[in-house]
């Protein structure tokens, strides 16, 4: 059971959608107040390709954010003849070397130009939600705790090497426990996790995926059998990441893209995972990010969250924390707050 003493906005962006939970002490959760949006990449791809369409210039003016519909939508920009402007911080959506922003066609500058639409990127929509909130009386929380997938500062090598190489010194500077790959503040390296915090001070910043399958510890079932041992995994619609679990203790992860994987693969990778000779090369080689694995892990016990379950893992227990198999990642930003912040 959370029981957290102050409200609270736990914001889990994603790459198809952002969930949001705004909680209330001494509201059951189960009655708190939840939405499925569209993730801000998806809402910056639909401007762009507004402007696409009315054959207008785009000026990309705000932070860092997650890339995924948004760049593919300025690369169809490009592919039209029609000019895209960014400011520095906005072009590191982009790619973190801006010169290969530059070499792709945009012009990083300052100020837009008089013809171009003004896009805000971001992915921390506070405007938006207040907005939407106040629509129905409900008050904005002063906490805020948001989750976004971050690989970390990497100019001039792979973004999946560089992510999972952190990962793993998270995991080694905490004994390999749960909470190893949550750090409060963020990693300075974490630029995506930093711009959120630039936009909403003192805010709790994480990754998306330790907090989807810490939230999945909240249903009862799942945390029971976790003390025994279990393999959880998170089927986002971007990235797939499982751990193998017993107790608190991480025995190995691995992390994938979910586009890339069919059923039978991934239990390949969920055997290799529990027996402990899963490799980091052998998924990195197939695309994926990489693994990280301490120890084998004995056990029969398989759970899966995220919005892609059903396709990968139709058969696996769905974990369902607080009745809600939507909200996984926004019932992990809660128990971390409260582990964190309220200690």
């Amino acid at each position: 059971m959370i029981d957290l003493t102050t409200p609270l906005l736990a914001i889990d962006v994603g790459r198809g959608t952002q969930d949001i939970l705004v909680y209330q002490p001494g509201r059951p959760i189960e009655n708190s107040i939840k939405l499925v949006l569209p993730s801000p990449t998806v809402v910056v791809a639909e401007r762009i390709r507004q402007a696409t369409r009315a054959g207008l210039p785009v000026f990309l003016d705000g932070f860092l954010m997650g890339g995924g519909a948004n760049t593919g939508a300025i690369r169809e920009h490009l592919a039209r003849g029609l000019p895209v402007y960014a400011t520095p911080g906005a072009a590191g959506t982009l790619h973190d070397d801006l010169e290969r922003v530059r070499s792709m066609g945009v012009e990083i500058r300052a100020t837009a130009p008089g013809d171009a639409v003004t896009i805000h990127t971001t992915d921390y929509m506070e405007p938006e939600l207040q907005k939407a909130l106040s629509l129905f009386g409900v008050e904005y929380p002063e906490n805020v705790a948001v989750a976004v997938q971050d690989h970390g500062y990497s100019p001039h090598r792979s973004n999946r090497i560089h992510r999972f190489e952190l990962m793993r010194e998270q995991l080694d500077a905490g004994d390999w426990d749960l909470l190893s790959l949550v750090a409060d503040p963020p990693l300075h390296d974490m630029t995506r996790m930093q711009a959120v915090r630039k936009q909403a001070s003192g805010a709790l910043v994480t990754d998306t995926g330790p907090v989807a399958l810490i939230g999945a510890l909240c249903d009862p079932w799942v945390r029971q059998r976790a003390k025994e041992g279990i393999i959880l995994v998170n089927v986002g619609n971007g990235h797939t990441l499982s751990f193998a679990l017993k107790g608190r203790e991480i025995y190995g992860l691995f992390e994938h893209h979910t586009g890339a994987l069919d059923p039978e693969k991934l239990q390949h990778y969920l055997w290799r995972l529990a027996d402990g000779t899963l490799t980091s090369e052998e998924v990195f080689d197939d695309g994926g990010h990489g693994a990280a694995v301490r120890k084998p892990l004995v056990t029969d016990t398989v759970v899966v969250t995220g919005p892609n379950r059903l396709r990968l893992m139709p058969e696996a227990y769905q974990a369902a924390p607080f009745g809600d198999m939507t909200l996984s990642g926004c019932f992990g930003l809660m128990y971390l707050w409260k582990q964190l912040r309220e200690r």
